[in-house]
């Protein structure tokens, strides 16, 4: 009997280059999924209507980069019906209460929230900081919110992630999103798409409210 390396030699051999030319896709890359994130089993019963504010970017990004990200996250929690939304806009948040967004960590004004409950006829709010602002590439965003009731004051829903362009899942979920997830196809993610904070971000915000708990 000959030796095995021997018999393997031989039978690489007989296949040809035929063998060397087979092309074997590499496995598909599952789509990004945000683990930081905790929350109550479902929405309240009670919560039907809530209010988003404005993103808030502190020392992390300017007020312009900030406000442009605002219907990209509106967008992105709309789309996830799970209650009615109210847009606060930062003109009227800033008439309301003399600053135009909010943080997630921030001291709160007294009766804020009574405030929104008053004037908008809201159950909850939605505080949403942007943590990460890399506009060039990678694209890199990072968010924290947070869901809270504004009567008995309860976080229902909290979230702090950071998404990067050069996370080989997020790609798949940019495409997913953009392209209608054909995993057949190539990766091949539009440059417009990785070079824009805002359409990425929008990517982002809505893998962020998928976390939200159902009804």
């Amino acid at each position: 009997m000959r030796p095995l390396p021997y018999a393997l030699a031989s039978l690489f051999l007989l296949s040809g280059c035929a063998f060397f030319d087979i092309d074997l896709p590499e496995p598909p890359v599952p789509p990004y999924t945000p683990v930081n994130f905790k929350g109550e089993a479902r929405l309240p019963a009670s919560l039907h209507r809530v209010a988003l504010l404005p993103a808030h970017g502190g020392a992390v990004v300017d007020a312009e980069s900030a406000a442009a990200l605002d219907p990209v996250i509106l967008t992105a929690l709309q789309r996830q019906v799970r209650f009615e939304v109210v847009a606060i806009s930062r003109e009227d948040c800033h008439r309301m209460f003399d600053v135009g967004s909010f943080g997630s960590t921030d001291a709160l004004p007294p009766g804020l929230l009574e405030k929104l409950a008053r004037v908008y006829a809201v159950d909850a709010v939605i505080f949403t900081d942007i943590t990460v602002y890399q506009p060039y590439r990678p694209l890199a965003l990072g968010f924290r919110a947070k869901l809270a009731t504004v009567h008995d004051v309860r976080l229902v829903w909290s979230f702090d992630e950071v998404f990067s362009a050069g996370q080989a899942a997020m790609l798949t979920s940019v495409r997913d999103y953009y392209e209608g997830g054909d995993r057949a196809a190539p990766v091949d993610v539009s440059p417009a798409v990785l070079q824009s904070p805002t359409r990425f971000g929008a990517v982002a915000a809505d893998l962020m409210f998928h976390t939200l708990p159902p009804r």
